[in-house]
């Protein structure tokens, strides 16, 4: 099985883009951020074409998150407040269409567009830590419920050193900071692991490229776009790499797709399992 993300920023600005992508890459799953389009105008009939059937959650101009599937979508869950109807913060928290998952052949997907935070001044990174906290509550009554979980998204969040063009320079400022870092592992917990540093442990490789600045043109990226599994899945990864190429398209997204490779359902002992006498 195969499981992508990927902010397209506008699904209806790149949908050619996604669909000549789809088409040539037919992954299993394709998890979407800022899709920025209501639900009723999202073209949901061009996806449908391809085989794909989709569960969403957007709202006009901003946001968005998406995921559309070969396989099955069952259980969709929309917000924080589908795990947590009780918590205080998660209605307001969820406001902003930026949560949703789906069971796909028993693996539970959660997409995620974590906000950007703008500036460490700035309301808007108090409500990112916020938003992050909330995440770990969320995450605590998912693995409660059991299923295999497959994290993805934009997480507006360079992890660590290697996950930024200049470190020296860009550390502890915005999507870099310690706050920032120490809540999304926060977060993860012992359960969740980057499938990408698995695979690939050096520095250089990124999946957002700034519009400004001529950030493409001198390979000056970030890596914000994660994919993190429970150690069931990780057991079942054969790779996850970064479809850097899509950047290079004419009016690009300016981040490029993740994809992770997992060998799933899981091979089974062919004399089944051992029994304990």
């Amino acid at each position: 099985m195969r499981i992508a993300t990927w902010n397209v920023n506008s699904v209806r600005t790149r949908l050619d883009q996604v669909l000549a992508w789809l088409q040539q890459e037919r992954p299993e799953v394709l998890c979407l951020q800022e899709t920025k389009v209501t639900d009723e105008l999202f073209p949901l009939e061009a996806f449908e074409g391809l085989g794909y059937a989709t569960a969403i959650s957007g709202q006009k101009a901003y946001n968005g998150v998406a995921i559309l599937s070969r396989l099955p979508l069952e259980d969709v869950q929309i917000g924080f407040d589908a795990l947590l109807p009780h918590d205080p913060e998660s209605p307001g928290l969820s406001e902003q269409k930026r949560v949703i998952s789906a069971l796909i052949d028993g693996i539970r997907v959660l997409n995620l567009y974590v906000p950007n935070g703008s500036s460490l001044k700035s309301e808007k990174y108090s409500y990112k830590l916020e938003w992050l906290a909330c995440l770990g509550r969320y995450l605590e009554i998912q693995a409660q419920q059991g299923d295999p979980l497959c994290m993805v998204g934009d997480f507006n969040i360079g992890p660590e050193s290697r996950d930024l063009p200049d470190p020296e320079r860009l550390s502890g400022g915005i999507m870099a900071s310690a706050a920032e870092r120490e809540a999304l592992q926060a977060a993860l917990g012992p359960r969740l692991s980057d499938v990408f540093r698995v695979f690939e442990p050096a520095s250089g490789h990124w999946s957002w490229w700034d519009y400004r600045s001529g950030a493409w043109d001198r390979d000056r990226g970030w890596r914000i776009d994660h994919i993190y599994l429970c150690q069931e899945l990780l057991d079942c990864a054969t790779g996850c790499v970064i479809h850097k190429a899509t950047r290079g398209n004419d009016q690009p997204s300016d981040h490029a797709p993740v994809v992770v490779n997992l060998v799933w359902p899981p091979a089974q002992d062919e004399n089944g399992p051992e029994e304990d006498f």
